[in-house]
């Protein structure tokens, strides 16, 4: 990271406010009436903005199956929204995911984020496949595109997979998700841009063309992070701990620093050709708004 002056990425993004870029935004389905209250205020906050599209996650072993269905419909019907419903394989058989997948088809859902999945409780480590289930996610994308035509979004590690050999391998799983029927990638969240540019050319060179979007996560408590990131074999660069170091009790000012990080990747990912962000906002909004506005993603004019 070249610098962390955050009139850097405003005035780079207000010298080419033309430019049009793509935003989605990933929340999780509430678990109590005051989290609902609380997703809800962060949607229509950012609503205005006019994402690409808005993912809900799907709990560990399906955990959260009825709350994400109920999310992503009350997404469809009371917001001019498109949903994506995430979804995954672990734990059930492949009637069971079968049957959640026509089912939301048949409510409306036509975008569909197709994920392997964690068993509860296991996250980031290895699983063995039921033997009446989906073994994968290129499996349970090529039984979403058969069930009906979806567009399907698919993971991607822009640091090799914990699970994975190599770089190679994970893009030989990519091709293979994108043979089966997948039409976008979303990558997890890094910090690395450098490495995220590697290897965002090892994936081109390979001839894959599919839209990638770039997976940006605002950062306000780091040992959180670090507790979502060792799973996922994401690493953490010294610069962002020395960041937050000393600021435990102050979280205005790691407020102030998570907007300035997220919004200076973007702008360098945009210098490098990059205009398509997805935006992990853990159910709030404020910072994500923002980061918008400097990236020049307006509300559209009345």
């Amino acid at each position: 990271m070249a610098s962390l002056n955050a009139l850097g990425p405003v005035a780079r993004a207000g010298a080419r406010e033309h430019r049009h870029r793509k935003v989605s935004f990933e929340f999780s389905p509430p678990k109590s009436p005051a989290a609902e209250e609380s997703l809800w205020l962060a949607i229509r906050r950012l609503e205005p903005l006019n994402p690409e599209f808005v993912s809900v996650t799907y709990g560990a072993g399906g955990t959260t199956r009825e709350r994400t269905h109920r999310t992503v419909l009350r997404v469809l019907e009371e917001t001019g929204l498109a949903p994506a419903a995430h979804l995954t394989c672990v734990g059930a058989s492949r009637a069971e995911v079968d049957a959640v997948i026509a089912d939301y088809w048949n409510a409306g859902i036509r975008h569909i984020v197709a994920l392997r999945g964690d068993p509860p409780g296991r996250i980031g480590g290895a699983y063995p496949a039921r033997p009446d289930g989906y073994a994968n996610a290129t499996d349970l994308t090529r039984a979403i595109v058969a069930i009906a035509p979806f567009e399907v979004s698919v993971g991607l590690y822009p640091q090799v997979h914990p699970e994975s050999p190599s770089v190679s391998h994970d893009i030989d799983v990519l091709k293979a998700k994108i043979d089966a029927g997948a039409t976008r990638a979303i990558t997890q969240f890094f910090f690395d841009v450098d490495g995220f540019l590697r290897f965002i050319e090892q994936v081109r060179k390979a001839g894959i063309s599919i839209p990638i979007s770039a997976g940006i996560m605002p950062v306000t408590n780091f040992r959180g992070l670090g507790r979502m990131a060792a799973p996922c074999g994401i690493a953490l660069p010294a610069w962002l701990g020395n960041l937050f170091d000393g600021l435990d009790d102050d979280p205005e000012t790691r407020r102030l620093i998570a907007a300035a990080v997220a919004a200076e990747t973007c702008a360098r990912l945009e210098e490098e050709g990059f205009d398509d962000f997805h935006f992990y906002t853990l159910n709030r909004a404020d910072l994500v708004y923002a980061i918008c506005r400097v990236l020049g993603v307006r509300e559209a004019a009345p």
